[in-house]
């Protein structure tokens, strides 16, 4: 009966040592998945731009009106700026900047498009 109290309490033991090792290796590396995280959200916006960039009807961007042109060299540029932000980023708040930089291109590919669809050769063209 003694040896069964002691296997017990030496299972115990390790059983509780094993979490406490754990709980501190996962609270040493809670920014590692912070990190990890913004830059997914990051590479996912910037990705997302990009698409917005080369969409199917990137034709008829080729001979779309000042404004729509203005808007896309914006978005161009923000792309290019998040993605060199992107991949010089190693904190949240360097991602956060890449993040900005392509929401900001996205609001100009959304400009851009509404330029294209107010533009009267285009329903010209589609009659």
């Amino acid at each position: 009966m003694g040896y069964v109290v002691l296997a017990l309490l030496l299972i115990a033991g390790a059983a509780f040592a094993v979490a406490a090792q754990r709980r501190s290796h996962r609270s040493r590396n809670r920014s590692d998945v912070s990190d990890l995280d913004a830059e997914v959200e990051a590479s996912g916006w910037v990705l997302r731009l990009g698409a917005s960039l080369s969409a199917p009807e990137a034709h008829l961007w080729s001979d779309a009106g000042e404004p729509a042109t203005r808007a896309l060299t914006a978005a161009a540029e923000c792309h290019r700026t998040a993605t060199t932000r992107l991949s010089e980023a190693h904190t949240p708040a360097e991602y956060a900047e890449a993040t900005r930089a392509a929401k900001e291109g996205l609001a100009h590919v959304a400009t851009a498009r509404a330029a294209l669809e107010n533009r009267p050769a285009l329903a010209d063209s589609a009659a």
